[in-house]
């Protein structure tokens, strides 16, 4: 069984399990990144994607759940936009239920992973429950349009791999449907609204997450296998019929990648890896908000004393104007302001 394979069932709740320690400079200090806490859901560790809605809201998935939460961004009140989705079926120390979402328009599409499948031979969840696209519909229910744990099951990747399903990651609106990262085959999916599912990018042992779409142009992250060097730790441009391109690298554990304030790609480090085994996180407090340089590196961001804007192992984020959102599996959305 191969690093990369094992991985992906622990990397968003061990691995990605959120906290933001602000930096030091003062919230009146509007020279400076400035870093607040929004929100606060307590959930036991599962939510793990973001978007913002047509309305300006932040959207999350929370997988223990099953469930779609907003998030208004000025006064950081919480409300159950949706519920009804598989929730997560593997125990503590997995991922799995809803894992992202996005909007086409003003309707909202769910990606869903790991509530069913063969885990080294053995089935686990709901054989009911599918992993893949769900929408929601007008009448508050979901309805799956994209099996994508059964299309990966029937096209399976080479080498072996360990979870039949696949574990899907992320997912971005492209060119009529979606782009899905699958973290455990090492790879990238085309997904349209009607079911149809291709393969647009195949890697070796490198676990693809984050994922930007932005003027066309596709942008993701690879965490990379143990012992997630920071050198493995990349930033790619995929272009439809053409090779990978590298960005930028030289950030352990990246795990979402965005287009920030002045057109920049930022991203997200998770941290130094804590070496105890297979999927365990990276040490508390050593993940960074970095930005691609134009040397192709990846220069963490620091606050208007040159100090780094410290993150206890981040999952996700989005950008409003000059204002990141990260977002928290165990429950809480932070504010970096003045990017």
């Amino acid at each position: 069984m191969s690093t990369a394979r094992r991985i992906v069932l622990f990397i968003a709740a061990f691995g990605l399990v959120t906290g933001v320690i602000a930096p030091t400079a003062s919230a009146h200090d509007r020279r400076g990144p400035v870093v607040t806490q929004l929100a606060s859901f307590g959930n036991g560790g599962s939510v793990t994607g973001s978007t913002i809605g047509p309305d300006g809201a932040l959207y999350v998935t929370d997988g223990n759940a099953g469930s779609v939460l907003r998030i208004d961004r000025r006064s950081g009140r919480v409300t159950t936009y949706a519920t009804g989705l598989p929730r997560k079926a593997l125990p503590p120390g997995a991922i799995g239920g809803p894992v992202d979402i996005a909007f086409v328009g003003r309707t909202a599409y769910v990606l869903v992973t790991l509530v069913s499948g063969k885990l080294a031979g053995a089935p686990f969840g709901n054989s009911a429950d599918k992993n893949g696209i769900y929408r929601l519909e007008r009448n508050g229910g979901f309805r799956v349009v994209a099996d994508i744990g059964k299309w990966s099951v029937d096209n399976p990747p080479a080498p072996a791999f360990f979870i039949d399903t696949g574990v899907q990651y992320a997912m971005e609106p492209y060119h009529g449907g979606f782009l899905v990262t699958d973290g455990h085959h090492n790879r990238v999916l085309h997904v349209t609204r009607h079911g149809g599912i291709s393969e647009v990018a195949t890697f070796g042992n490198v676990v693809p997450t984050g994922l930007e779409v932005t003027n066309s142009r596709v942008f993701i992250t690879l965490a990379g296998p143990n012992p997630h060097r920071p050198e493995d730790g990349k930033v790619l441009a995929l272009r439809r019929g053409s090779p990978p391109r590298e960005v930028a690298s030289g950030a352990s554990l990246l795990i979402d990648v965005e287009r920030g304030p002045g057109g920049r790609l930022y991203a997200l480090s998770q941290g130094q890896w804590d070496g105890v085994g297979e999927g365990s996180p990276a040490l508390p407090n050593t993940g960074r908000l970095v930005v691609v340089q134009d040397d192709g590196s990846l220069a963490p961001v620091v606050d208007r004393h040159g100090r780094e804007l410290v993150l206890d192992r981040p999952t996700s984020m989005e950008f409003v104007g000059d204002t990141a959102y990260v977002v928290s599996v165990v429950g809480g959305v932070y504010k970096i302001d003045n990017l």
